[in-house]
């Protein structure tokens, strides 16, 4: 009975931490850039205590293994990658990416951090930075006093100086992409760092080698689905539930043993 405790217990253990993934959800639900997570579960090794196709005579044999399980634990928590919605900013310098692909942000600590959070503004000496400060990569400055800032759907960034009649092109966005973007490390600040799982970064222009396009004015939305996440969060309270019965009914079991028996 102490087995069945421990196995309830695990159940708990797990269901509270896929509550606290689903709270970082909805936590998220407007953050700009930011991708929903999901848990995943597996199940314990199995305490097998009759294996198939054990003897039972000496011309017949058991169908199926005597296999109890010791209960669950979640493996990991997956970033799901589907584009969220473009929502108009009216600003020149907001930015979404429109398909694949990251924007690469030079950190405090000399790494490159990827993130699709396009909430871009200018530093005091004018390079386009994220709400953080960190310099977007490759740097692009945009000098002062300019009327006009465009950004193409191809990530080429011209400004219009007063008095010219040509635009003047200061800077070119690229965008970088993995193998495995699940394998990115968030790290806070709506950021991602590469690890040996996500493999190297390609990067290239937006529209080159299937990566998606650029929005100036626009800012992508969460895709977090608040529905979604309400039902996921019912359920996980159920299973909790039901997980924090079972060691009431084994509490029960052990204390009618100890008062009858």
């Amino acid at each position: 009975m102490s087995n069945a405790m421990h196995v309830a217990k695990t159940g708990l253990n797990a269901q509270n931490s896929r509550m606290q993934v689903i709270a970082n959800n909805l936590a998220n639900v407007n953050t700009t850039g930011f991708k929903r997570d999901r848990a995943n579960f597996e199940t314990l090794l199995y305490q097998v205590i009759k294996a198939s196709g054990a003897q039972t005579s000496g011309e017949t044999k058991t169908n199926s293994a005597f296999s109890v399980g010791t209960g669950v634990r979640i493996i990991n928590a997956d970033k799901l990658f589907s584009q969220g919605n473009i929502v108009s900013s009216e600003n020149s310098l907001d930015v979404s990416v429109d398909g694949a692909g990251f924007f690469q942000v030079l950190m405090p600590d000399g790494r490159i951090g990827y993130t699709r959070n396009g909430a871009f503004g200018r530093n005091a000496e004018g390079s386009l930075t994220t709400a953080s400060g960190y310099v977007i990569q490759p740097e692009i400055a945009i000098p002062e006093g300019v009327t006009n800032i465009n950004i193409s759907a191809d990530g080429i960034v011209s400004v219009q100086n007063p008095g010219a009649v040509e635009a003047e092109e200061v800077g070119q966005f690229q965008l970088a992409d993995f193998p495995n973007s699940r394998g990115l490390q968030p790290i806070g600040q709506s950021m991602l760092v590469e690890t040996p799982a996500s493999g190297v970064p390609v990067v290239a222009n937006p529209y080159e080698n299937g990566f998606g396009s650029l929005v100036q004015g626009a800012l992508e939305s969460s895709n977090v689905n608040v529905v979604q996440e309400l039902v996921d969060m019912i359920e996980t309270q159920r299973a909790y539930e039901v997980n924090s019965k079972a060691i009431s009914g084994v509490d029960d079991m052990l204390r009618f043993i100890s008062q009858n028996l």
